[in-house]
């Protein structure tokens, strides 16, 4: 394959919004082969993709009182040094966790000698070499893929509304506005150990990648997504999806990275060819007991298992649309309850907690 056979035109953007008065996120684009970072540079730009790989990653800082900007800094700068670095060997997937891990402890670090407790970061990355895209995953922050007009999330926040929502408890609509959909299961910088996430996408011509903090996830739906990306370049997708958000009330910081991918070197979309088939996990997340974070207050409670799931649902025909019946979910389903009421009450009475302006 040579070196111009993949190429991806980026787009991005971040907003502080209309809530807050600092911008906690921080985003990277950046050029491996070079370890140049492209991000305060106009965009959109047009980047081959060389052996050494693009790096795409955003980070949503949280700890209040300028932290959560030093976390998400720290996040995304180190995991791109970790990728750049010569020296640096094994598998890809290897590399990126050694990277991501490398970040955790830097944000530690800077945590202790700053005097600065929970300060922390999500952190969401796509390593795009060849006609692959490596996806990583702590917190919450989302990958999405656009291919043949169809949205599909890559990531699965790790979260306690998700737990709720795979339990059956809550639907995706009611996660979005439940008052615990602050509440994560782990987050840069945190714990010495860090479970990551990661997943390979093989890419096909005209595939859109995003990536977003949760002020976009929450503001916007899945249609008004799949809309903005399919209609604009990405950097217009970018401009809108903000404006958007923008013009709900802009409650968080916003920030989105968008992706389209060309080039001979990466095959078209086979008409049978399923989004599932072409996306691998490697390393699922898988959420153990005691093992919990929070953008806002929240008691030092224990987490039951999350279920170690595709984030890809199965793709439906068009004969048979996917339905969710939490009624046929029995005695599972009044066990997630009981175990929400508890969480709900360990929220209210925790004695450790640590906030993120909301």
């Amino acid at each position: 394959m040579s070196e111009a056979a993949v190429r991806l035109t980026i787009g991005a953007g971040s907003d502080v919004g209309k809530a807050r008065t600092n911008n906690e996120d921080s985003f990277a684009v950046a050029d491996l082969a070079s370890g140049r970072r492209l991000e305060n540079e106009p965009m959109p730009q047009l980047l081959d993709v060389t052996d050494s790989g693009i790096l795409l990653a955003l980070s949503d800082g949280m700890g209040g009182h300028e932290a959560g900007e030093v976390a998400s800094a720290l996040v995304v700068d180190h995991v791109r040094k970790a990728l750049t670095a010569e020296s640096v060997t094994g598998s890809l997937e290897s590399r990126i966790e050694d990277a991501v891990k490398r970040a955790n402890a830097e944000v530690q670090q800077a945590a202790v000698a700053t005097n600065k407790r929970g300060m922390g970061a999500t952190l969401t990355a796509v390593f795009v070499h060849g006609a692959d895209a490596y996806v990583a995953e702590v917190g919450d922050s989302r990958a999405y893929l656009l291919r043949s007009g169809r949205l599909r999330q890559m990531t699965r926040d790790q979260s306690l509304v998700q737990l709720l929502v795979d339990g059956g408890v809550l639907s995706p609509e009611e996660a979005k506005k439940s008052p615990h959909k602050n509440v994560i299961l782990q987050a840069m910088g945190l714990e010495e150990e860090v479970r990551v996430a990661i997943g390979r996408l093989k890419l096909r011509r005209g595939d859109r990648l995003m990536l977003c903090c949760d002020g976009i996830s929450n503001a916007l739906s899945d249609d008004e997504i799949r809309t903005l990306m399919s209609l604009h370049a990405p950097q217009g997708a970018c401009d809108g999806m903000i404006a958007l958000a923008n013009d709900r009330g802009g409650e968080d910081n916003l920030t989105v990275i968008v992706a389209e991918v060309d080039g001979e070197g990466v095959a078209k979309p086979a008409r049978l060819e399923t989004v599932t088939g072409t996306y691998e996990i490697i390393q699922a997340f898988d959420a153990r007991p005691g093992k919990s974070s929070a953008k806002v207050p929240v008691g030092d409670y224990p987490m039951p298992r999350a279920p170690a799931a595709n984030p890809f649902a199965p793709e439906p025909s068009p004969e048979s649309p996917i339905t969710t019946q939490r009624s046929q979910r029995g005695s599972a389903g009044i066990l997630w309850v009981l175990l929400f009421l508890v969480f709900a009450t360990a929220i209210a009475i925790g004695v450790f907690m640590f906030a993120r302006p909301h």
